[in-house]
């Protein structure tokens, strides 16, 4: 009984780890305006691993949904981010929604 619990136990926790890295929302210093925006979406629409971009201004995150299987780790959303001219202050990742 207890290596039945156990094993569900282990299972519930590693199916949501599948849904990790679905998204991620980033935090930019320096953006500021429209043009700025345009140009932060436009170099992660061209990345094959990015499904949907938004960036809000007011709040200078930019949010990146990932395709199916695929994701960008910190350093390729860094470096996207530095190449359009900003600094990326914190990466938070998403689970997918269902």
């Amino acid at each position: 009984m207890k290596t039945k619990l156990f094993a569900s136990l282990i299972l519930s926790l590693l199916l949501p780890l599948s849904a990790l890295a679905a998204g991620a929302r980033v935090s930019v210093n320096g953006m500021v305006c429209a043009f700025c925006a345009q140009g932060i979406k436009k170099s992660f629409t061209a990345k094959d691993a990015v499904e949907k971009v938004d960036v809000n201004l007011d709040a200078k995150v930019v949010s990146l949904s990932f395709k199916d299987g695929k994701a960008l780790n910190d350093e390729e959303i860094t470096d996207v981010i530095k190449r359009a001219g900003y600094a990326v202050t914190k990466i938070d990742r998403a689970e997918a929604k269902k």
